[in-house]
């Protein structure tokens, strides 16, 4: 059954770092990437946001599926198209977010700093939109209940 608390507290937790991530939005690339400590939040907020994403989809996915889960956590958000929760066009784009959040998490030296540093606004737009479209899907769940 969906647990549409345990959703909704996941989009909370993304709202509340959102809100933090803001913080940083009108940062110059210099300021960014020249302070450790500055760098080292962004990355955390960021990849706490995709995480949270990502466990909303797999809760989503493995409550109303009943074939094989995804294979990885990029097909999570391609998925939720597929169900008609996200817009094919925009589980594309967020899907993208996996790729740094996989840099970000395994601590890859090589980081795309322009990447990372544009990751700042791309991430508060479409984890913004991912947060009201995954609201408006648990709102029209209202009595029902899947079966797998």
């Amino acid at each position: 059954m969906l647990n549409k608390e345990l959703i909704k507290n996941k989009l909370a937790f993304i709202h509340n770092d959102l809100k933090m991530l803001s913080l940083y939005e009108n940062c110059s690339f210099q300021d960014i990437v020249s302070d450790f400590f500055k760098h080292t939040v962004v990355e955390r907020i960021i990849e706490r946001i995709i995480n949270d994403a990502l466990d909303i989809n797999q809760h989503i996915i493995s409550e109303v599926r009943e074939e094989e889960p995804p294979q990885d956590y990029k097909e999570t958000f391609l998925a939720l198209a597929k169900l008609e929760i996200l817009p094919k066009n925009f589980s594309e784009t967020i899907a993208q977010s996996v790729g740094l959040r996989n840099a970000l998490v395994h601590n890859y030296r090589n980081l795309d700093e322009k990447r990372f540093y544009n990751s700042i606004k791309d991430c508060l737009k479409d984890y913004g939109k991912y947060c009201e479209l995954i609201l408006q899907y648990i709102k029209k769940q209202n009595g029902k209940s899947y079966n797998r």
